[in-house]
């Protein structure tokens, strides 16, 4: 709410002015931790991609292709942090933070360039992405399918997802698993859907 985002006021009269602090509302400690624990208590819908000869074969190919040193079961995920491209890793926060020293060619612009930014990327679990769509830190991919096409690192790539500013752009990062050969790739993808 009180955030200025180049002149753009989320929470302000007419997206311009900064709201008064003292007018607004925060939820209580209490009302937060019962939100909590709700959210804690939701169960995902019951995954429809059951495990098949393909997808095992997928499975296969996750761990030789070393899928599982970043998404590692059973969570599918380290937690821990990517630099972005460009980001030099400050010596205080390899002692402070849980950093995986793989930058993996994420756009930066989010990160980097943004109020918010930190200049890294958490490394997202990958269990239920078979009800998670879309893909990427803004959603610009919208399916695993589009997600392991190698022509969305071209510039005239048109995004399945979130267009952004323009009708062409490259979707950069995570180039892991785009040089497969087809057949693997549908192999891999079926993996996942069972996630």
């Amino acid at each position: 709410m009180l955030g200025n985002y180049g002149g753009f006021v989320p929470g302000g009269a007419d997206f311009k002015v900064l709201p008064d602090p003292k007018t607004l509302v925060r939820y209580s400690d209490a009302q937060l931790y019962a939100l909590a624990l709700f959210i804690y208590s939701l169960e995902p819908p019951p995954n429809p991609n059951k495990p098949s000869a393909l997808s095992r074969r997928g499975e296969e190919i996750f761990r030789s292709e070393g899928c599982v040193n970043c998404h590692t079961p059973p969570l599918y995920t380290k937690n821990r942090l990517t630099p972005a491209i460009g980001f030099e890793v400050p010596e205080e926060h390899k002692k402070s933070y849980d950093i995986l020293p793989v930058v993996v060619g994420t756009d930066p612009f989010l990160t980097m360039k943004t109020r918010r930014g930190t200049g890294y990327y958490k490394v997202p679990s990958l269990k239920g992405v078979w009800y998670r769509g879309p893909f990427e830190h803004n959603g610009s991919v919208a399916t695993l399918d589009d997600w392991f096409d190698e022509r969305r690192l071209r510039d005239d790539y048109v995004p399945t997802g979130f267009k952004g500013l323009g009708p062409t752009r490259a979707v950069k990062g995570h180039e892991f698993g785009l040089k497969l050969r087809p057949d693997d790739k549908k192999a891999l993808i079926a993996f996942l859907l069972t996630l």
